[in-house]
């Protein structure tokens, strides 16, 4: 019927949010996506291969097999009025065209750094900043460590005071959680203004 409620009498859906999962190649935005979600996860990961030995920077991490080559996705639930809708971007720059569309309604981000790398999150910076779009900085914690305090990290890459620096872990729910809460609390601190 034309018109008509597809949810039942006095209940309405809850509010989505695009929420974007950004950083360069290897900083762990697929696994984030997958610690968090509480859906499988759409990934579109594809296996490295010879071909890309030339184009793929592997310096400080050999291990890494697979790469996304379009986007990861996933969902998560705040509470019953608030659902997160987690789009993962893919890191390697002959895929940074994308971004431009996976932007589109997104309120907010996390940028991924990876310390033995901080390099690979200046592209994500420098296009959150440009757009206006806020964003927090997660510092995925590799093997578990992190040897590097929160202002230390936000002076090395030159943020602003009020950017909000996270220690985390992408492998574990809670932590990642808790980056996504930081962002959450930064949308509604600058939606008060």
């Amino acid at each position: 019927m034309a018109g008509s409620d597809p949810t039942p009498q006095g209940i309405s859906a809850p509010d989505t949010v695009k929420i974007l999962i950004a950083g360069g190649f290897g900083v762990g935005k697929t696994t984030m996506v997958g610690s968090v979600s509480e859906i499988v996860p759409l990934r579109t990961e594809e296996p490295l291969t010879t071909a890309g030995l030339d184009v793929d920077d592997l310096d400080g991490i050999p291990e890494k097999k697979s790469t996304t080559v379009a986007l990861d996705f996933g969902r998560i639930s705040i509470g019953q009025d608030l659902v997160l809708y987690l789009f993962g971007t893919p890191g390697q720059q002959r895929f940074w065209f994308m971004w431009n569309d996976l932007a589109i309604g997104a309120l907010g981000a996390v940028v991924l750094v990876d310390v033995r790398r901080p390099e690979s999150s200046f592209a994500a910076i420098d296009f959150f900043e440009r757009r206006k779009i806020p964003f927090v900085i997660g510092v995925n914690g590799f093997h578990g460590e992190h040897p590097y305090e929160p202002d230390d990290i936000r002076d090395s890459l030159a943020l602003p005071e009020n950017t909000p620096v996270i220690l985390f872990d992408a492998r574990e729910r809670t932590s990642s959680r808790d980056v996504l809460i930081a962002l959450l609390d930064q949308l509604i601190a600058a939606s008060a203004r």
